[in-house]
Parts: C-alpha cells; structure tokens; sequence
C-alpha cells in the first residue's frame, strides 16, 4: 500500500469520526466510545506502525525547526505525522462533546467548535473553552 493510498484511508476513518461526533456525539456510543477510543486507537496503531518501520530513514529531529522540517521530508513519517494530528484532534472533538453534555452544553453551540477542532485544532478547543467559560463560569476540568 502506497502511503497515499493510507493517507486516503486514515483521513476517511477520522471524517466517519467527525460525521458520527456531529450526528450522534450526545449518543453513549459515540463520543464515549467509536470517537473517542475505537477510531483514535485505530489511527494510534496505524500511527505507530508507521514510526516502527520507518523512524530513522532520515535525518531530522525534534530539537529545532529545521529538524523537524527534515525529518518529515519522509513522506512516510509525514504521513506518521498527519495520523497523529487526525488522532488526536478526534479524541479532543470527542472530549468537547462527553463535556459539553456532562456540563448542560448545547450539542448545537458545542458544534462550531468541533467545525474548528477538526478544521485548526487548538482553535477549536480554545473556542470550546470559551463557550464553556460563558455558559457554566468555569474552566475546572475536574468539576
């Protein structure tokens, strides 16, 4: 399999994620469950088969910008690297939306942040918080 046609895969497995969050997130299966862990453990595997067989092929490394920018001229640890973004990024959708229902958050408010999670990451989490601080006047991750 060519690591396009991976990527084609791994990006349809995230957008099943993010259509399922938005249609069906306030459903106990889905943010707690098929999102939340059963897709972004998926693309985990994919992600760290993907480092396994081909960490070290280049040089590049994380201790400065032009490191990085070398080690992702692997189109495979590129691709490692877009996974870890689609992974992640689901699993914070997700959070949001089991969040969002624990604290009385409109599933409908709660979307335009899930657009951005999925769209810019950390906007959407930042926009998250700021509609949770609006709404319950509080940022305590624990209440």
């Amino acid at each position: 399999m060519s690591a396009d046609q991976l990527f084609s895969i791994c990006n349809l497995a995230a957008m099943v994620g993010w259509i399922i969050l938005i249609v069906a997130g306030r459903m106990r299966w889905a943010a707690g469950l098929v999102t939340g862990a059963i897709i972004p453990a998926i693309l985990a595997l994919v992600y760290a088969g993907l480092v396994a067989a081909h960490w070290g092929e280049t040089p590049g490394g994380f201790g400065s910008l032009s490191g990085v920018a070398s080690l992702f001229s692997n189109h495979w640890i590129l691709l490692a690297g877009w996974i870890h973004y689609l992974a992640f990024d689901l699993f914070i959708g997700s959070w949001e939306v089991r969040d969002a229902a624990k604290h009385g958050i409109s599933h409908w408010l709660t979307i335009p942040c899930l657009a951005l999670t999925f769209f810019l990451g950390p906007v959407g989490l930042l926009l998250y918080f700021a509609l949770r601080l609006a709404l319950r006047r509080s940022l305590d991750l624990n209440a």
